[in-house]
């Protein structure tokens, strides 16, 4: 499969800064005088970026996607750009969560002999500081869901484990999805089920999206299809509301299938507006054939 992402034409970039609030990712940093690409693990692809830059210096292009391989990115594109660059690099996967290839970037570069920025040093007065760049609102987290403690009456634990949950905002290939069951929901659904968390959301990862109010309903089907083939979720179940236009989350995840290499089985619910189960049913899509041969969930 391919996948989309942002290049940056130094020799037309000015280091202007106007790209940078278009970057949702926060993966784009003016850095050295020039707009850096600090991660390409977070750039989404959407090109936000491209039309506020008034020299013509970034484009967007399509590549062939291979499971995201943080030494080579290390040793391709951040290492070359020099030590800012890296150090940008490091900040930025701290801030979104992503300690295990945080710990990658590191071990490159102690085995390269690279000097570590201070901060990222393993001591113990360094391990707390607050990264910087990039978003605080679409930054990615990732935390134990709360259990239910004694006496615990008047509000109930949190089942999210895992931060943002917006389809675009997402990234398929962070952790949380590695071989997940994903809960696919509809932005209206938690709010009209009361035990929404608890009967939904546990052991589940999440991603939300609306499919009658929300733009770049291709882009959600490629980001569902790294989802299967690439961070190979077990399974998905898709809650969606009783009005006609929420049944498009369901057609957004028979596309995906259509065009996915492996195949999971669906789970649909359907629930009212009082948030009452209307329709439960689970679909196994896993049939041999080529992806059109395949029947639709």
């Amino acid at each position: 499969m391919k996948r989309t992402i942002v290049s940056i034409d130094e020799a037309l970039c000015t280091g202007c800064g106007e790209c940078i609030p278009g970057c949702p990712e926060g993966a784009l940093q003016v850095i050295d005088g020039k707009a850096r690409l600090v991660s390409d693990l977070f750039c989404d692809g959407l090109g936000a970026c491209i039309k506020t830059c008034p020299y013509g210096a970034i484009a967007v292009e399509e590549r062939e996607a291979e499971p995201y391989d943080e030494r080579r990115v290390m040793k391709e594109s951040i290492v070359p750009a020099g030590s800012n660059v890296i150090a940008a690099h490091l900040d930025h996967l701290r801030s979104h969560g992503e300690t295990e290839y945080l710990n990658r970037a590191l071990k490159y570069l102690k085995e390269c002999d690279i000097a570590i920025p201070e901060k990222h040093l393993p001591s113990e007065q360094h391990q707390n500081i607050p990264a910087g760049g990039g978003c605080p609102g679409s930054a990615a987290q990732q935390f134990q869901a709360a259990g239910s403690s004694p006496g615990a009456v008047a509000s109930a634990p949190s089942r999210l484990t895992h931060w943002p949950v917006q389809l675009h905002l997402v990234t398929p290939s962070a952790p949380c999805y590695h071989g997940s069951d994903l809960l696919l929901a509809a932005d209206c659904a938690a709010f009209a089920a009361g035990d929404f968390h608890e009967r939904f959301m546990s052991g589940r990862s999440l991603a939300i999206a609306c499919p009658k109010l929300d733009t770049g309903i291709d882009r959600y089907i490629e980001k569902l299809v790294a989802m299967i083939d690439m961070a190979g979720i077990a399974s998905i179940t898709v809650v969606f509301m009783e009005v006609p236009c929420c049944g498009g989350l369901m057609t957004i995840v028979e596309q995906a299938l259509a065009r996915s290499v492996r195949t999971v089985p669906v789970r649909r619910v359907m629930m009212s507006v009082r948030g009452e189960v209307l329709l439960e049913e689970t679909r196994n899509c896993e049939t041999a054939g080529a992806p059109e041969e395949r029947p639709r969930c």
